[in-house]
């Protein structure tokens, strides 16, 4: 990575949660009709021992500990990973040799001389350098020798080898060089974020001037200040051994990331106000548990409503000649466009208003991409030249351009436009080695592909398709782009590789589940993290043209020699114009699909909305797997559905839910209920629903908006409203509330409370610093103050967003279960 750690940064399991639909409740149970295609279903496995929520809520580690983290050694020989129990607040380090049956935990003594995961290379990859906690490494990777070349207690944010072997690294806002020859510790750039000192200044005033004039001692004073200036100008521009002067930038702005160019001349710097923070001092949660005994007020995150991103820009000093340049947005297409005209102009009818669009430049950053590990910055290494991706802080654009270093000059190479928004994931882009071609990753046809963008010419895709293409690497030779793609289903992933001058793939591994993959260093092998349905996620190592082999075997005894109901994956065809629905289906023990006596049934919900769970993998949500398998040996049927906008099916069904959280995944759920009773013998007046954050969502939109769609319904850690969840997440979705108020009204649970008719179970952590516990409490009064007597509330007081301690879990559970006992047996 060759940029400065960016200060915000939100991983998947942050996003939790998700709302809102403007339709009138009425009864749906007409609506479920009879109409849909049958589908056989196979018989669930037999079982002598039924589980119990106490086992499934139990200490996860009673599954495994599995390895995580896994990356190959330097000598592409052998694999290191780690392992953490889930009570455990330390990790364990492991190695494993590919010929080994098992692997070696590393001491603690060994552990500044594992190969790391991280690093750069030099030119002609014979030495590696890292950054281990907080210090320099360099390891020769020839002979294994490693150096350590800093020994300090400020941390070094990043380094880069120069095309001539010295390496560069950075610290804060200064930039430093170390010459391989001697040694010797240049200072390249000291980034200053204040006003430039003014030197010595002329009397100005008329009694300053006359002081100068008439006292002799007061005007030699000056004219030895004047001297000492100028000779210590002199004596900088000519003597080579003193540091270059430092650059002053200001007082109103901090740098957000720097990189430097692999020449050491240019220093590109990503500058926000100094003032912009991720809250304000209101933004609290209160910890009701405090370790002295009182309420500790822990900081929070802002709210969508009051978050006003300031955006970014982008300076560029050249370190040779001194010269600052300031990189203008006018080189990208569409910089200026009102692009959000005719949601403002829907909004001010709404209000009696008009309004009139015009045109003005848009805030814009670096794009940031919530899945990837690289830089929005990227340097061809042996041309001198620069490519930045930049995204619109109204989620509307994202531009790849280059920058002409002569003049500070954006040149768009490649815009993708989206009406709705820009995905936060599939932007990996980088040069070909040698070239001033570009690769990238891109969403303009509704599905992510790879992309060549040679400058001055047309893009040329390499992929192309109805699948998801993601987690792209160049090869070793440069002669391959790797990437991992679900061709065969949307739930099935596999790992290709493209030619980059036939542009032929070629299928690489044979799975039939989900997994992730790493490229060794000699690009020979795939380091596999790989799972099935009932199996979670083991290592294999897959050579390429060669047998997969299992390395890992940490799945316990107790878990994989249990009969476990493998959900089967199924279309759900929408009634809705929308294609089909994937969904999970966990039938009972004993299913008999002519059975008089119909069975009850339950649908889960999925968190994050921007989620793939219809798959073929083991999930993540590993309790509910487990949960949706003691329901069936109670006599549910189960179903999990990857409603219009999860993951994992193209652009079109991401942004289905634009300005309309709630509404589109409400119909793909009454879809469910309607094929579950055509398909799996359910009794439509005995289903329920649940889900935690973005699932808690859907729980209250579909109880809110269609309540007689369900019998019985638990919302998890839900958003309630959209206008107090974070900007990041909920301005792609919704805009800001300021710019759409309609789409937050329509989307946001709390504005549709009236229409709850059935027993709903809330349920939240007071900890949860991603979805507020206040989230609930606004939603338990608004239901109060509606008269509403059918919800009960649960709270845990220690609980973050994701739940820890398992005696929550089982608590929470019992709940959800009661629930479904009572209302639909």
């Amino acid at each position: 990575m060759t940029g400065k750690i960016r200060g915000f940064g939100l991983s998947i399991l942050t996003l939790a949660v998700l709302s809102g639909c403007s339709t009138t409740p009425q009864d749906t149970t007409a609506q479920v009709t009879q109409t849909a295609p049958t589908v056989p279903l196979a018989t669930p496995p037999s079982v002598d021992q039924a589980l119990t929520l106490n086992q499934v809520m139990a200490d996860p580690d009673w599954m495994g500990i599995f390895a995580k983290g896994e990356y190959w050694s330097d000598d592409s020989k052998s694999v290191y990973f780690a392992r953490q129990s889930h009570s455990a607040a330390i990790r364990d380090y492991y190695q494993q040799s590919l010929d080994a049956t098992s692997a070696t935990q590393l001491e603690l003594a060994q552990l500044h001389l594992a190969d790391q995961q991280r690093g750069v290379y030099d030119k002609d990859h014979k030495r590696k350098a890292y950054i281990y906690q907080g210090n320099l490494f360099v390891k020769d990777l020839a002979t294994g020798q490693v150096r350590q070349l800093t020994r300090q207690n400020s941390r070094i944010d990043g380094i880069r080898f120069l095309v001539n072997g010295d390496l560069a690294f950075w610290q804060g806002e200064q930039v430093f060089r170390i010459h391989q020859d001697s040694g010797m510790v240049e200072q390249l750039a000291d980034i200053k974020m204040v006003k430039a000192p003014e030197g010595v200044q002329q009397p100005k005033s008329y009694i300053a001037k006359q002081q100068h004039r008439l006292m002799a001692y007061v005007a030699l004073q000056q004219k030895n200040a004047e001297d000492k200036e100028q000779y210590q100008e002199s004596l900088t521009r000519v003597d080579p051994t003193f540091a270059p002067q430092a650059w002053y930038l200001g007082d109103s702005e901090r740098v957000s990331e720097m990189s430097l160019s692999p020449d050491g001349r240019y220093l590109l710097l990503s500058l926000i106000d100094k003032n912009y923070s991720w809250r304000s001092e209101h933004d609290i949660m209160p910890n009701y548990l405090g370790s002295q005994g009182y309420v500790d007020a822990v900081p929070a995150r802002a709210r969508v409503a009051e978050d006003n991103h300031p955006g970014e820009r982008f300076v560029l000093l050249d370190l040779a000649q001194h010269q600052q340049r300031d990189i203008s947005i006018e080189g990208l297409t569409g910089f200026d466009e009102d692009v959000l005209a005719d949601v403002k102009a829907e909004n001010a009818k709404a209000k009696g208003e008009s309004y009139k669009s015009e045109k003005a430049a848009r805030k814009i950053q670096l794009i940031q991409d919530w899945g990837w590990s690289q830089s929005a910055i990227q340097w061809q290494d042996d041309a001198g030249k620069l490519a930045l991706m930049i995204e619109a802080m109204d989620n509307k654009d994202r531009w790849l351009a280059t920058v002409d270093l002569s003049s500070g000059r954006l040149t768009t190479q490649h815009r993708l436009h989206d009406d709705a928004w820009v995905n936060y994931d599939y932007n990996q882009f980088g040069w070909l080695p040698g070239s001033d071609t570009l690769y990238y990753l891109s969403e303009e046809t509704g599905f992510s592909h790879i992309y060549l963008k040679a400058q001055g010419e047309k893009a040329k895709a390499l992929t192309q398709g109805k699948y998801v293409v993601s987690n792209i690497t160049l090869g070793p030779k440069a002669q391959y782009i790797y990437y991992k793609a679900n061709k065969a289903h949307p739930g099935i992933d596999n790992v290709y590789r493209v030619e980059i001058a036939s542009g032929k793939s070629e299928q690489l591994t044979n799975w039939d589940g989900q997994l992730d993959y790493t490229l060794s260093p000699d690009g020979t092998k795939l380091l596999l993290n790989a799972s099935r349905r009932t199996q979670p996620n083991e290592l294999f190592v897959q050579p390429i043209g060669g047998e997969l082999k299992q390395l890992t075997h940490y799945t316990s005894e107790a878990f994989a020699n249990y009969p476990w109901q493998a959900p089967e994956v199924v279309k759900v065809p929408s009634s809705y114009g929308a294609g089909d629905i994937y969904a999970r289906v966990y039938l009972p023990q004993g299913f008999d699909k002519s059975k008089a006596d119909k069975y009850p049934a339950v649908i889960f919900n999925h968190g994050a909305g921007y989620l793939q769970n219809a798959h073929y993998g083991f999930s993540a949500y590993f309790r509910e797997f487990m949960f949706h398998n003691l329901l069936t040996q109670q006599g549910y049927v189960v179903m999990d559905m990857d409603y219009r906008g999860s993951k994992g099916y193209g652009r079109d069904w991401r942004t289905a839910i634009y300005r309309n959280m709630g509404h589109p995944e409400v119909e793909d759920l009454k879809d469910g209920v309607n094929w579950m009773a055509n398909n799996a013998n359910v009794d439509v007046s005995r289903v329920g629903t649940y889900g935690g954050s973005y699932g808690g969502f859907l729980t209250f939109m579909s109880m809110f908006t269609e309540p007689e769609l369900f019998q019985a319904g638990a919302a998890l850690r839900p958003v309630t409203d959209w206008a107090h969840y974070n900007a990041p997440y909920t301005s792609n979705i919704l805009n800001t509330p300021d710019v759409d108020a309609i789409a937050y009204e329509r989307s946001s649970p709390i504005e549709h409370a009236q229409g709850l008719q059935k027993p709903l179970l809330i349920m939240s952590g007071v900890l949860d610093d991603n979805v507020f516990f206040q989230d609930s409490v606004r939603m338990v009064q608004r239901l109060i103050e509606l008269e509403k007597p059918m919800f009960e509330t649960a709270i845990y007081p220690v609980e973050p967003h994701g739940f820890r301690q398992p005696s929550s879990w089982l608590d929470e559970y019992r709940r959800i279960f009661k629930l479904f006992e009572q209302e639909l047996k």
